[in-house]
Protein backbone atom coordinates (compact mmCIF):
# COMPACT_ATOMS: atom_id res chain seq x y z
CA UNK A 1 0.00 0.00 0.00
CA UNK A 2 2.81 2.22 0.94
CA UNK A 3 5.03 1.60 -2.28
CA UNK A 4 1.46 2.83 -4.36
CA UNK A 5 1.28 5.41 -2.35
CA UNK A 6 4.92 6.20 -3.29
CA UNK A 7 4.24 6.28 -7.07
CA UNK A 8 1.28 7.81 -7.20
CA UNK A 9 3.14 11.30 -5.49
CA UNK A 10 5.80 10.93 -7.39
CA UNK A 11 3.58 10.42 -10.81
CA UNK A 12 1.60 13.55 -9.38
CA UNK A 13 4.58 15.30 -9.26
CA UNK A 14 6.04 14.43 -11.95
CA UNK A 15 2.70 15.69 -13.80
CA UNK A 16 2.59 19.15 -12.10
CA UNK A 17 6.55 19.55 -12.86
CA UNK A 18 6.60 18.96 -16.36
CA UNK A 19 3.20 18.97 -17.47
CA UNK A 20 2.88 22.82 -17.21
CA UNK A 21 4.21 24.63 -20.25
CA UNK A 22 5.25 28.16 -19.75
CA UNK A 23 4.39 30.50 -22.49
CA UNK A 24 5.75 33.79 -23.07
CA UNK A 25 2.82 36.28 -23.66
CA UNK A 26 3.93 37.94 -26.11
CA UNK A 27 7.36 37.44 -28.02
CA UNK A 28 8.41 41.41 -28.33
CA UNK A 29 8.32 42.63 -24.57
CA UNK A 30 8.52 46.08 -25.32
CA UNK A 31 4.90 45.92 -26.73
CA UNK A 32 1.28 44.49 -26.98
CA UNK A 33 -0.18 45.27 -30.26
CA UNK A 34 1.78 44.97 -33.29
CA UNK A 35 -0.89 43.70 -35.39
CA UNK A 36 -2.27 47.61 -35.16
CA UNK A 37 -0.24 49.36 -37.37
CA UNK A 38 -2.17 50.98 -40.12
CA UNK A 39 -0.92 51.05 -43.56
CA UNK A 40 0.77 54.07 -44.24
CA UNK A 41 -1.24 54.58 -47.28
CA UNK A 42 -4.15 55.01 -45.53
CA UNK A 43 -5.51 58.33 -44.93
CA UNK A 44 -8.36 59.90 -42.21
CA UNK A 45 -10.63 62.51 -42.54
CA UNK A 46 -8.97 64.81 -38.89
CA UNK A 47 -11.36 67.25 -39.44
CA UNK A 48 -13.27 66.20 -36.41
CA UNK A 49 -10.76 64.73 -34.69
CA UNK A 50 -8.39 67.03 -32.79
CA UNK A 51 -4.61 65.52 -31.92
CA UNK A 52 -4.10 65.30 -28.18
CA UNK A 53 -0.45 64.90 -26.08
CA UNK A 54 -0.39 62.92 -22.75
CA UNK A 55 2.57 63.09 -21.00
CA UNK A 56 2.75 59.70 -18.46
CA UNK A 57 5.76 59.75 -15.63
CA UNK A 58 7.49 56.56 -15.42
CA UNK A 59 10.70 55.93 -13.51
CA UNK A 60 13.42 53.69 -14.49
CA UNK A 61 14.93 53.70 -10.95
CA UNK A 62 14.14 55.84 -7.45
CA UNK A 63 16.52 56.16 -4.93
CA UNK A 64 16.75 54.14 -1.47
CA UNK A 65 18.55 55.52 0.85
CA UNK A 66 20.52 57.91 -0.96
CA UNK A 67 20.97 59.77 -4.12
CA UNK A 68 23.59 56.99 -5.16
CA UNK A 69 21.93 53.68 -3.82
CA UNK A 70 18.81 53.34 -6.45
CA UNK A 71 16.37 50.64 -7.09
CA UNK A 72 15.65 49.52 -10.93
CA UNK A 73 12.01 49.14 -11.52
CA UNK A 74 10.34 47.59 -14.45
CA UNK A 75 7.65 49.71 -16.07
CA UNK A 76 5.00 49.42 -17.93
CA UNK A 77 2.57 52.17 -19.92
CA UNK A 78 -0.71 50.75 -20.40
CA UNK A 79 -3.36 52.44 -23.39
CA UNK A 80 -6.80 52.01 -22.30
CA UNK A 81 -9.21 52.47 -25.24
CA UNK A 82 -12.48 53.22 -22.63
CA UNK A 83 -14.72 53.13 -25.30
CA UNK A 84 -17.37 50.74 -26.14
CA UNK A 85 -18.35 52.04 -29.59
CA UNK A 86 -14.90 54.26 -31.48
CA UNK A 87 -11.65 53.22 -31.99
CA UNK A 88 -8.46 55.32 -30.89
CA UNK A 89 -5.58 56.20 -32.68
CA UNK A 90 -1.68 56.64 -31.62
CA UNK A 91 0.53 58.65 -34.06
CA UNK A 92 3.12 58.87 -31.35
CA UNK A 93 4.76 56.91 -28.26
CA UNK A 94 8.19 58.68 -27.22
CA UNK A 95 10.39 58.03 -24.47
CA UNK A 96 12.12 60.54 -22.51
CA UNK A 97 15.12 60.40 -19.72
CA UNK A 98 15.24 62.47 -16.43
CA UNK A 99 17.20 65.59 -18.87
CA UNK A 100 14.18 65.69 -21.62
CA UNK A 101 15.89 63.97 -24.29
CA UNK A 102 14.71 61.67 -26.55
CA UNK A 103 15.72 57.75 -25.50
CA UNK A 104 13.36 55.62 -27.77
CA UNK A 105 10.53 56.25 -30.41
CA UNK A 106 8.28 53.49 -30.01
CA UNK A 107 6.06 53.90 -33.46
CA UNK A 108 7.30 54.16 -36.65
CA UNK A 109 3.63 54.10 -38.03
CA UNK A 110 0.19 55.08 -36.53
CA UNK A 111 -1.52 51.91 -34.68
CA UNK A 112 -4.90 51.59 -33.69
CA UNK A 113 -6.93 50.22 -30.14
CA UNK A 114 -9.81 48.69 -30.70
CA UNK A 115 -12.60 49.34 -28.39
CA UNK A 116 -12.20 47.85 -24.73
CA UNK A 117 -8.64 47.06 -25.65
CA UNK A 118 -5.46 47.77 -23.98
CA UNK A 119 -2.03 48.02 -25.64
CA UNK A 120 0.82 47.78 -23.46
CA UNK A 121 4.78 48.64 -23.27
CA UNK A 122 7.36 47.77 -21.51
CA UNK A 123 10.38 49.17 -19.89
CA UNK A 124 12.58 46.62 -18.27
CA UNK A 125 14.33 46.73 -15.24
CA UNK A 126 17.75 46.60 -16.81
CA UNK A 127 17.23 49.60 -18.71
CA UNK A 128 18.04 52.69 -16.67
CA UNK A 129 18.01 54.81 -19.77
CA UNK A 130 15.07 56.84 -18.57
CA UNK A 131 16.02 57.53 -14.71
CA UNK A 132 14.65 58.73 -11.50
CA UNK A 133 11.97 61.04 -14.03
CA UNK A 134 11.38 59.34 -17.13
CA UNK A 135 8.36 59.87 -18.83
CA UNK A 136 6.40 58.68 -22.01
CA UNK A 137 4.67 61.23 -24.65
CA UNK A 138 1.86 60.30 -26.40
CA UNK A 139 -0.27 61.71 -29.33
CA UNK A 140 -3.53 60.36 -30.28
CA UNK A 141 -7.04 61.46 -32.22
CA UNK A 142 -10.58 60.14 -32.05
CA UNK A 143 -14.07 60.88 -31.62
CA UNK A 144 -14.09 64.34 -29.68
CA UNK A 145 -16.39 62.04 -26.84
CA UNK A 146 -13.25 59.67 -26.40
CA UNK A 147 -11.92 59.38 -23.16
CA UNK A 148 -8.65 57.03 -23.32
CA UNK A 149 -6.84 56.06 -20.18
CA UNK A 150 -2.86 56.12 -20.26
CA UNK A 151 -1.46 54.92 -17.13
CA UNK A 152 2.18 53.49 -16.10
CA UNK A 153 2.84 50.79 -13.70
CA UNK A 154 6.00 50.59 -11.79
CA UNK A 155 6.96 47.43 -10.08
CA UNK A 156 10.36 46.85 -8.49
CA UNK A 157 11.97 44.73 -5.08
CA UNK A 158 14.46 45.78 -2.39
CA UNK A 159 15.62 41.86 -0.99
CA UNK A 160 12.85 39.92 -0.10
CA UNK A 161 9.87 42.63 -0.95
CA UNK A 162 8.41 43.44 -3.65
CA UNK A 163 6.26 46.76 -4.20
CA UNK A 164 4.67 48.93 -7.41
CA UNK A 165 3.16 52.05 -7.83
CA UNK A 166 1.31 53.83 -11.09
CA UNK A 167 0.50 57.10 -12.52
CA UNK A 168 -1.31 58.24 -14.79
CA UNK A 169 -0.98 60.71 -17.98
CA UNK A 170 -1.81 64.21 -18.09
CA UNK A 171 -2.77 66.39 -20.67
CA UNK A 172 -0.70 69.16 -22.17
CA UNK A 173 -0.60 71.28 -24.82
Amino acid sequence: MKRIKFFTLLLLLFIVTFACEKKAPNNDPKMTGKDHIIDKRVTFNKTDKAIKKVYVPVYSNIYQRTRNDRTSLTSTLSIHNTSETDTLFITRIDYFNTEGKLVEKYLESPIYVNTFETIEYVVSEADNSGGSGANFVIEWYGDKKLNPLFQAVMIGGLGNKTFSFTTEGIYFE
